[in-house]
C-alpha cells in the first residue's frame, strides 16, 4: 500500500524559511516511506509554490481559499491517510489566529476520522488565553508532536497538553543549497568584497486580524489586515530609521556592504524603505526572496561576515558557516535558538524600551568578540545538526508500531 500523506503548512508565500523546510521534509518522508508515497500540499498561493516545487505523479499541490479554509483542510483531510503539519509556527497566535486555527482544525479532522496526524519539527510561542485552551484540547489528539527545542516542549507541557512529545530540531537544518549556487552573493554583487546582511521585517504589523473591510494598504489577503494601530505605524518608522542608521554605521566604522535581505515577499517594501532612509544606500542591494529561491537565498546568508535579523530562519540557514549574529524582534523562536546557541543576550526584545541602543551595543560586540562567537556558534550548529537527524527516525518508529504496512 502507497499511504497518502498531506503536508500542512505555510506553503507559497515566498517565504524562505518555509521553503527550505517543507523541501528537506519532503527528501525525509520520502527517506522514510520510499518515492512512492502520494503525498499532497495545500497552499496558499499556487503560482508561488509552483516556483520551486513541481507536479509529480506522487506529488499535487492544492489550493486554498483563505476565507474557507475550515472547508478545503476538511477535505484534504479526508483525502489522505497521514496528517503531518509541518509548519514552524504551529502552535502561536504572533502571526494572527486565523494560521493557528488551521493547524489545529486539521489535528481535530484528523482525529475524528480516526486518522493519525503528527506535528513534524514543530515550535510552541505566545498564546492568548483563549488559544492556549485551544492549543491544550485539539494538539492533544495529535498522535506525536516533534517539538523542535525543548523551550517548545515545555510550552506545550505548560498548556497540559496530552500529546506525546519528543525534542529535535528544525529540518531547515537539513536543507542542503544547490552546489551551483555557492557564491552566489559575490557573483550578483561583485564590488561588495566584505557583506553584512540585515534581514528587516516590519515586525510591529503582526498579527493580522480578521476584518469585514480595511484599507486596501494594510490588507493581507481578504479578510485578514496587517495591524495598523497609530503606535504600531509610528514604531514602524521609528525601526525603519533605525536600521538605516545602523547599517550606515556599518558601512561607515567596519567599510562593510550591507545586503538588506527580505526573507518574505512581503518583507521587500521594509527592506527597500530602510534602504532609501540610508545616507550610504549605494553601497547596500535588496535580496527578496521573490526573485531568490531557498538555496539562493541560503547561499547569500551562509557569505555573510555578519547578521542582523528579525527573521528565524535568517538565523538558522546562515548557521552552517557560523555567521556571528544579533537579532530584534517579536518571535520567541529566535530568543529559543539564541538561548539553545548560549547567545540569548544577542536577542533585543521589540517592545523593550533601550531595543535600539542594546541593538547597536550588539552589532559592536559582534565584530569585537568575532572570532569568540564564531565558535559559539559552530557548537551550537554541530548540536542541532545531531537533534534534526531524530525527525525522519521518530517518523519511522512511529510508523513501524502503527502502520508498518506503509513502509516499503
Amino acid at each position: 500500500m502507497h499511504p497518502k500523506i498531506l503536508l500542512v503548512g505555510y506553503n507559497g508565500a515566498n517565504n524562505t524559511g518555509a521553503e527550505a523546510k517543507l523541501l528537506a521534509i519532503i527528501d525525509e518522508v520520502r527517506s522514510v516511506l520510499g518515492p512512492d508515497a502520494y503525498l499532497t500540499i495545500p497552499s496558499l498561493n499556487e503560482g508561488n509554490l509552483r516556483r520551486y516545487l513541481k507536479e509529480s505523479p506522487t506529488l499535487k499541490i492544492k489550493s486554498v481559499r483563505p476565507s474557507i479554509f475550515f472547508w478545503d483542510i476538511r477535505k484534504f483531510v479526508k483525502e489522505n491517510d497521514l496528517i503531518m503539519l509541518v509548519e514552524g509556527s504551529c502552535y502561536m497566535d504572533t502571526w494572527g489566529s486565523a494560521l493557528l486555527w488551521y493547524y489545529l482544525l486539521a489535528t481535530r479532522y484528523a482525529h475524528s476520522m480516526k486518522k493519525p496526524c503528527i506535528a513534524y519539527s514543530v515550535d510552541a510561542g505566545a498564546a492568548s488565553r483563549f488559544n492556549a485552551w485551544l492549543i491544550r484540547r485539539e494538539a492533544s489528539k495529535t498522535n506525536l508532536i516533534l517539538a523542535r527545542t525543548q523551550h517548545a516542549a515545555d510550552r506545550l507541557k505548560n498548556w497540559k497538553v496530552k500529546a506525546p512529545i519528543e525534542v529535535t530540531a528544525d529540518n531547515a537544518f537539513a536543507f542542503h543549497p544547490n552546489p551551483t549556487d555557492a557564491g552566489l552573493l559575490h557573483r550578483v554583487w561583485p564590488e561588495a568584497s566584505h557583506v553584512v546582511g540585515v534581514a528587516a521585517e516590519d515586525i510591529y504589523r503582526w498579527p493580522v486580524v480578521i476584518r469585514p473591510w480595511g484599507p486596501k494598504k494594510f490588507r493581507y489577503r481578504w479578510p485578514y489586515y496587517y495591524t495598523h494601530t497609530r503606535a504600531s505605524l509610528e514604531k514602524t518608522e521609528l525601526l525603519a530609521d533605525v536600521l538605516a542608521v545602523q547599517a550606515d554605521e556599518i558601512i561607515e566604522n567596519y567599510g562593510k556592504s550591507v545586503a538588506l535581505l527580505s526573507m518574505e515577499g512581503l518583507d521587500a517594501d521594509f527592506a527597500n524603505k530602510v534602504q532609501s532612509l540610508m545616507k550610504h544606500a549605494d553601497k547596500t542591494k535588496v535580496f527578496t526572496s521573490s526573485d531568490y529561491n531557498a538555496s539562493q537565498m541560503t547561499s547569500i546568508l551562509r557569505s555573510l561576515d555578519a547578521l542582523i535579523t528579525s527573521r528565524y530562519h535568517a538565523g538558522v540557514l546562515s548557521l552552517a558557516n557560523h555567521v556571528p549574529q544579533t537579532a530584534i524582534g517579536h518571535d520567541l523562536r529566535i530568543r529559543d535558538l539564541y538561548s539553545d546557541l548560549g547567545i540569548e543576550e544577542f536577542f533585543v526584545d521589540h517592545e523593550d524600551p533601550d531595543r535600539y541602543k542594546l541593538l547597536s551595543d550588539n552589532v559592536g560586540t559582534l565584530f569585537s568578540e568575532y572570532d569568540k562567537m564564531k565558535n559559539w556558534l559552530c557548537q551550537g550548529y554541530n548540536q542541532y545538526m545531531q537533534r534534526e537527524k531524530r525527525n525522519p527516525l521518530l517518523l519511522k518508529a512511529f510508523l513501524e508500531t502503527n502502520h508498518p504496512e506503509w513502509l516499503p
